[in-house]
């Protein structure tokens, strides 16, 4: 039993981006994003780009929730060597297949989302980074195992059903954004991809991406700062600093909360997007057919000169894996990324749709 879930798990991360493609198949063609295998519930798709700040966060911390785990019994999960079985996905992953970056950090979980509103609206609770692996890469797990005929039956995905609904399965949100180099004298951009290496991460390893993508959620563990990195910005603001200057996720959080204030940085970036040469938008949210991933789809355009300044120390890789050289922002470019290319559903979604609004 313990060979042949390793085997699936094998299997799963060689072909992720293949078997991402073709689940969508198993959905109605009109929750595909801009013909991507992205998926979206009727709300999450607004019609023109929203700027990020101006979406309204509701949080609720003691929302509770009734829908499906990923800990109910099904006889799927591994055997321990005393014979008994895991009780979970995440618990088997860290014993027998555990990446370099595996915590079960808290994280904001997202219990509605209406992205056309007038007023756009994200409502979200308390979560775990776990509760994602246990349903939705537990559920890739079971999609791979009936691609390879070890396993007829989804009891987990079809427990589930519409992986959109927040209700049936407990649901972090990513925040993954497109960032865009805009050269205003010469009139061209460039954007940055990131190659995640299956050695290191436990979700979307092998694929490209686009850069920054992380988890919301609070900077640590202490309780003050859930209230106080509640914020899309923020979040974006420290993934921005961890995955293209590698700067470390520890930002002493645990013994204080972050002063986004006079942190130098944060300060100059906010002050980019205040004055306009940083824009920052969200085209969307979208959640990926295989693995169950749900993204909030933004865009940082930002112009070169202050790009030049905040990223003078642009990596090449990351806790995550590398970072590519700068990709020219072209319909050619973007067509071999979203056609020709292991790229993210979400990804995809956010490349087509960042061009088909022009956002530079």
């Amino acid at each position: 039993m313990t060979e042949q879930w390793l085997e699936v798990r094998r299997e799963l991360q060689q072909n992720r981006f293949r078997w991402g493609v073709e689940a969508a198949a198993d959905y109605p063609a009109d929750r595909r994003v801009a013909g991507t295998p992205l998926l979206a519930a009727s709300t999450w798709i607004p019609a023109q780009p929203i700027p990020l700040t101006s979406i309204r966060l509701e949080f609720e911390p003691d929302a509770e929730f009734h829908g499906v785990t990923g800990l109910e019994p099904t006889g799927t999960l591994p055997l321990r060597p005393d014979g008994t079985r895991y009780p979970s996905y995440a618990e088997a992953i860290a014993d027998l297949a555990s990446p370099a970056v595996f915590e079960n950090r808290p994280t904001y979980r997202l219990l509605s989302a209406d992205l056309t509103a007038a007023q756009p609206v994200l409502r979200l609770g308390r979560g775990t980074y776990f509760d994602s692996i246990n349903t939705g890469e537990a559920s890739a797990h079971e999609y791979a195992a009936r691609r390879l005929d070890l396993n007829g039956c989804n009891p987990l995905r079809t427990a589930i059903g519409e992986p959109w609904d927040p209700t049936r399965r407990p649901t972090n949100l990513a925040i993954s954004t497109l960032t865009i180099r805009h050269d205003k004298t010469t009139g061209d951009s460039t954007f940055l991809i990131h190659w995640r290496d299956p050695a290191k991460v436990g979700h979307a390893g092998g694929l490209y991406q686009v850069v920054p993508s992380g988890v919301f959620q609070p900077s640590a563990d202490a309780s003050w700062n859930e209230r106080h990195d509640f914020s899309l910005w923020r979040n974006l603001t420290r993934e921005l600093s961890e995955e293209l200057l590698g700067t470390s996720e520890d930002h002493g959080s645990d013994s204080a909360p972050i002063n986004y204030e006079t942190w130098p940085f944060a300060t100059q970036l906010s002050a980019a997007l205040t004055a306009g040469s940083a824009r920052a938008y969200c085209v969307g949210l979208g959640v990926d057919p295989l693995t169950f991933a749900t993204d909030l789809l933004t865009v940082l355009a930002i112009d070169a000169d202050i790009f030049d300044t905040l990223f003078a120390d642009l990596t090449t890789s990351n806790d995550e894996g590398r970072v590519l050289t700068p990709q020219p922002f072209t319909a050619d470019s973007i067509n071999d990324f979203v056609h020709h290319k292991p790229l993210q559903a979400a990804g995809a979604a956010i490349l087509q749709l960042a061009w088909q609004h022009q956002l530079v």
